[in-house]
């Protein structure tokens, strides 16, 4: 399954440049599993809109809420950029 997700400019800029690979979400309302993909779209709060931008990741790896210190209804997901990227412009 595909998930678009909301991502501000910073932590997508981590992600772009491979320093950030992991995904701290609330998961409440969503059914995030292994071997999903997610669409992170750029999305500038200052404007409240979206960039254009987006990167598409797989999650190989999700650890649930409720241990390990991770609230209920989040989970942290170990994420890897999927290619080719899209860039706005």
């Amino acid at each position: 399954m595909n998930h678009d997700l909301k991502t501000h400019p910073e932590p997508f800029a981590a992600v772009k440049s491979g320093a950030k690979t992991f995904e701290f979400r609330y998961c409440g309302d969503r059914s995030f599993a292994v071997s999903d993909t997610l669409t992170l779209q750029e999305y500038d709060p200052e404007t409240q809109a979206y960039t254009g931008d987006s990167i598409r990741v797989a999650v190989p790896y999700l650890l649930l809420g409720g241990q390990f210190g991770i609230p209920e209804d989040y989970c942290l997901m170990s994420i890897t950029k999927l290619y080719p990227t899209q860039t706005a412009g």
